[in-house]
């Protein structure tokens, strides 16, 4: 029997984000533990999060890259298992996260706070394998354009993209499966980081990405189970939709793409909504007219663009369109970048916003909130931006602008409840 050949290791990154569930602000000094899979004993890593909630980077042994750019039937990632800890605070427990060579591994956790803090409460997440490496259920094949002839079949009048989608924890059948109710943005990253390698090339994580967008955009533009009276948007069973894990890590790869193009969708001409872009991995199950996730992978490698991967799988009449409204915050993007000189309404909304966020990240210097766009505002915004892991320009583009709105509302929203 052919074996696979070792192949020297390589070294993942791990860093963990902490905040807390109900003042969406950073949760200091709480103790995280890093251990071998199934392992208890001495800890590998122990730190603590800092002033913003977050641990320093801690580099970890991962497999051979090569493992994770073509099929093989070694594992292509490390698993590790992960205890949190913090006085006054639900202790959680993650096993089985995930690290692959070469990229930052990130785990985002909400701690949620104990009314009873000499009580004893711990929450468990159990990660599964990869969809390309663990077992799961094909999709069972829907048409590509859902009817609009009935009655009430589609909701919306246009693609819009919602600030929340549930996601139920099992087959549409399941009436027992939890429903979690997730940020868009934090679903498309999730899903992609289940579905595809974060080591693959850049083109081939924006084509599979731009896949994942249409996907639950059509879900819900044609509030497809509802319709159907369930009390949800999309499941996380591979049978009928796309892999979404509780509790998993994501990656820095994968999550940078999704914050720059998370409003994009694929689309069709004089077709209103978003394509239903179903996928497999190309290796165990083979579908034609859908993207194959290993065909996209090799190409990325051979220098094809993601809009020339999307059509060399859907046709040359896909185009990437974008939605007309983001749900949920409070000014949609003004259209061009903000930077040192622009003045007007859209600086002074945007100045208030960190000035609010700075309460909860005192990190992020106050700033006059004048509507001019000066040096102070630049270095306000560039301390947003190394805060939350986008790239420190000091101008405010599109990812920054809705990362902003994101934080903000997050933050306004618990002042507002307490």
């Amino acid at each position: 029997m052919f074996q696979e050949p070792d192949l020297p290791s390589g070294i993942g990154r791990l860093r963990v984000d902490i905040t807390s569930i109900l003042r969406a602000a950073p949760v200091i000094g709480v103790t995280v533990r890093v251990y071998n899979s199934g392992q208890t004993g001495t800890p590998l890593q122990e730190v603590t999060t800092d002033v913003i909630g977050r641990t320093p980077v801690m580099e970890l042994p991962a497999p051979n890259i090569d493992y994770s750019l073509a099929p093989s039937a070694e594992q292509p990632y490390a698993n590790y298992d992960l205890y949190i800890e913090v006085p006054g605070y639900e202790s959680v427990e993650i096993n089985n996260i995930e690290i692959l060579p070469d990229v930052l591994a990130i785990q985002n956790i909400s701690l949620i706070p104990l009314e009873d803090v000499q009580g004893e409460s711990a929450e468990l997440f159990v990660i599964p394998p990869h969809t390309l490496y663990g077992d799961y259920p094909p999709k069972i094949a829907e048409a590509e354009i859902k009817p609009v002839g009935q009655s009430g079949e589609i909701v919306l009048s246009k693609v819009v993209i919602p600030e929340y989608v549930v996601v139920h924890d099992g087959p549409p059948s399941d009436r027992s499966a939890a429903n979690y109710y997730v940020k868009y943005r934090d679903y498309v990253k999730n899903v992609a980081s289940s579905e595809i390698y974060a080591t693959w090339p850049e083109a081939t994580i924006i084509a599979n990405v731009l896949c994942i967008q249409s996907f639950v955009l059509n879900r819900v533009y044609t509030e497809w189970y509802r319709n159907k009276g369930y009390q949800f948007t999309i499941t996380n069973s591979t049978a009928f939709d796309q892999k979404y894990i509780a509790g998993r890590n994501i990656f820095d790869t994968i999550s940078e793409i999704v914050d720059q193009i998370f409003a994009n969708y694929i689309s069709r001409p004089n077709i209103e909504q978003p394509l239903f872009t179903q996928f497999c991995d190309g290796r165990r199950v083979s579908c034609p007219r859908w993207l194959s996730q290993w065909g996209s992978k090799a190409l990325g490698d051979q220098g094809y663009t993601a809009i020339d991967i999307l059509r060399n799988y859907y046709g040359n009449d896909v185009y990437i369109a974008t939605a007309e409204e983001v749900s949920g915050v409070p000014s949609s993007w003004p259209g061009t970048e903000l930077a040192i000189g622009s003045r007007g309404d859209k600086v002074r909304q945007m100045q208030r916003q960190l000035n609010v966020i700075s309460q909860g990240y005192p990190l992020i210097p106050k700033i006059a909130q004048d509507g001019i766009y000066g040096p102070k505002t630049a270095e306000a915004v560039r301390v947003f931006q190394q805060v939350f892991s986008l790239p420190q320009t000091g101008v405010v583009d599109f990812a920054t602008w809705y990362k902003i709105s994101e934080i903000y509302v997050g933050v306004s929203r618990i002042a507002e409840l307490n």
